[in-house]
């Protein structure tokens, strides 16, 4: 790991958060074939694997980008958190926004239950969009992380952005297979079925490069930059991954897998950042 760490720090910050999330979507894709083998995917495993993704979100969302954001704040006392406060809740809305307007359906729902502006869109296209809105957040955490850790700040590291990127990807993995599992069990074939859940993660490179750019570009943003990602991962978690995680008999397993998640997040970023 130190290698690739070291590898990382000789790369340019915007190519450096475009190949960390090409891992995170290859990760999904990855899940995504499964769909090859296996038709369906047994419950209790798949709540597990909701909760797990889960716990990785939140615990990315303090020790990756919420505590260094504070970190390298300005200030004392209350001045300190302002960017944290304002960055939360403007990532917070943000999600909110988009989920208002952006036809989803978010995975173990009905289509009676799907959300944004209606629609006559395929059940295929609202489950793509849900993770895909999902994965954006996750993207641009990455990239705001890589680009802070370029300018020398004080709380970033590139340890801490190539942890960020495992975590990510490691929870992406079961996403891309809640999205390709339940099209293939409609009938749809085994490839399309791939070809959708892969799509789902696509947009985690474009939203790093965005990332980094911008911290790079605008460098008193970052505390804001990195405090906005962790308001919409938060969001995201509460809005849709619990809720995914709750609506079968397994909500024991989906919270021993969001603790389980929680802890491995936790213990990348302390080892590695």
């Amino acid at each position: 790991m130190n290698e690739i760490i070291a590898y990382f720090e000789t790369l340019d910050p915007v190519m450096a958060a475009f190949l960390a999330t090409l891992f995170t979507w290859g990760l999904t894709a990855l899940g995504a074939s499964f769909v090859f083998f296996f038709k369906t995917m047994n419950r209790a495993l798949f709540d597990g694997m909701l909760g797990f993704t889960g716990g990785v979100m939140v615990a990315a969302s303090f020790w990756s980008l919420l505590a260094p954001g504070i970190e390298m704040s300005e200030g004392e006392g209350f001045q300190k958190v302002v960017p944290a406060v304002v960055g939360f809740g403007l990532g917070a809305l943000f999600i909110f926004g988009m989920d208002r307007v952006l036809p989803h359906l978010h995975v173990n729902f009905r289509m009676a239950d799907k959300e944004g502006v209606k629609t006559p869109w395929h059940k295929s296209v609202l489950l793509t969009l849900a993770i895909t809105l999902h994965n954006i957040p996750e993207g641009l955490a990455i990239g705001v992380l890589f680009g802070g850790a370029a300018m020398g700040l004080e709380g970033a590291s590139i340890g801490g952005a190539v942890a960020l990127a495992v975590g990510i990807g490691l929870q992406n993995f079961p996403e891309g297979f809640a999205v390709a599992t339940p099209l293939r069990g409609q009938g749809m074939s085994r490839w399309k079925s791939w070809n959708y859940g892969q799509l789902s993660a696509i947009v985690e490179p474009v939203a790093a490069v965005l990332g980094a750019w911008a911290v790079l570009t605008f460098e008193p943003i970052l505390p804001y930059a990195l405090c906005f990602a962790a308001g919409a991962m938060i969001f995201v978690v509460v809005e849709e991954v619990i809720p995914e995680s709750q609506q079968d008999k397994y909500t024991d397993i989906a919270t021993l897998g969001f603790i389980g998640g929680f802890m491995v997040m936790m213990t990348l970023d302390v080892g590695l950042g």
